[in-house]
């Protein structure tokens, strides 16, 4: 059995820490690219969301590179990731390529411990896999909190290309470095050296949210980077859906049946009050605490044809008057243009620059505008 999975973000890290720490024979997939976008494209159905489509293309490069089993997380509700483990089945077979497909899914602790013990060679190796499991986790939570760190540092840096420097190296480390010790002491030097940047004191950059569909919104091929982008122009981004908090709430906190972190539902009530799939209500709830914690703007993500953040996208428009806070919203597919994606950020951006500079004008507050500049963006090294 050699195992793979599919991209998203940094979550690569983290799984390959567990195969490390198992000893599981395991591949990771190139970083997503174009190839496995055509890839994906070329053997999934048409309707069929952007993260689907690239998911394909992952397994078949890690068939090429001798891989024959696939883990991945599961789910349920309208949004159609609760049925992606199938389709990747039937997809694949249909293509001539013989993967099996593991599917764990955070609905019940006993069958998710059946499914493990499929990848976990060894008992022992499974009693110590608790252990394992919760280093894993710290790494998950620690690895956002490195990227939003970088996020915060990136529009404040001094020098330019500063903090890409130490976090491209990170990425890059964590391929080689094998285990969860060593991850983490790598996470602990990562920061480290991204807290020694020297920084702007005088900077006040805008600061934008990210919210909307969970892959596009975190892993950087399918949105363009835009995290990075936005630092480049010298704004803040932050985002609240991340890795550690789905693997937190779904894997751990749903099949445990432990209280689970709710204030973006109180947050939504007044425009979404039920949980409707996916991530859009997140999204409303989300869009209101950025606005109610002095953010300039946010951005909603999302691949075409999504349909809870469809939902969410009907009733934004609604929850930046009541709010007072512009929102932004980019559906991406295969066929995104990169240039005019990117120009409708480069000119919400702008606009909020010149809402913020019309509202402190009276006070005579100077901005901090795009010290950086405008750089391409590079797939694989982000």
């Amino acid at each position: 059995m050699k195992i793979t999975f599919p991209h998203l973000g940094n979550t690569y890290i983290c799984v390959k820490s567990i195969l490390d720490d198992i000893g599981a024979d395991y591949v990771i997939p190139p970083f997503n690219n174009k190839k496995a976008l055509e890839l994906g494209t070329r053997y999934s159905p048409e309707m069929v969301c952007l993260p689907l489509k690239i998911n394909i293309g992952n397994y078949i490069q890690a068939y090429g590179m001798g891989a024959d089993t696939i883990i991945m997380a599961g789910g349920c509700g309208p949004c159609r990731f609760g049925y992606y483990s199938q389709l990747h089945r039937e997809i694949l077979k249909d293509a001539g390529f013989d993967m099996e497909v593991i599917t764990l899914e955070g609905t019940d602790i006993k069958d998710l411990v059946s499914r493990i013990r499929k990848i976990v060679p060894g008992t022992s190796k499974m009693m110590r896999l608790p252990s394992i499991l919760l280093r894993a986790v710290q790494i998950a939570k620690r690895t956002d909190e490195v990227e939003m760190l970088a996020f915060r540092t990136r529009a404040r840096e001094w020098e330019c290309g500063a903090t890409d420097r130490v976090y491209n190296g990170f990425r890059r480390k964590a391929l080689e470095i094998r285990g969860t010790r060593n991850i983490l002491k790598l996470l602990d030097e990562t920061e480290a050296r991204l807290r020694s940047i020297p920084l702007d004191s005088y900077a006040d950059p805008l600061k934008i949210g990210i919210v909307g569909e969970i892959y596009t919104g975190i892993e950087h091929f399918a949105s363009f980077g835009i995290q990075h982008r936005l630092g480049r122009l010298g704004v803040e981004a932050d985002r609240k859906v991340t890795v550690s908090n789905w693997i937190i709430e779904h894997m751990i906190k749903k099949p445990l049946h432990l209280p689970r972190d709710m204030e973006y539902a109180k947050a939504a009530k007044p425009w979404l009050g039920a949980m409707i799939g996916g991530h859009a209500q997140e999204t409303i709830g989300n869009t209101a605490i950025y606005a109610k914690n002095g953010y300039d703007g946010v951005i909603q993500i999302f691949p075409f044809s999504c349909m809870p953040e469809i939902v969410a996208e009907s009733l934004l428009p609604s929850v930046g008057r009541d709010l007072d806070i512009p929102v932004l919203t980019l559906i991406i597919d295969e066929m995104t243009g990169e240039a005019g994606y990117m120009t409708r950020v480069e000119a919400f951006v702008d606009m909020l620059e010149r809402r913020r500079e019309s509202r402190k004008h009276e006070k005579g507050k100077l901005l901090s505008w795009n010290r950086c500049g405008f750089s391409q963006y590079e797939p694989g090294r982000h």
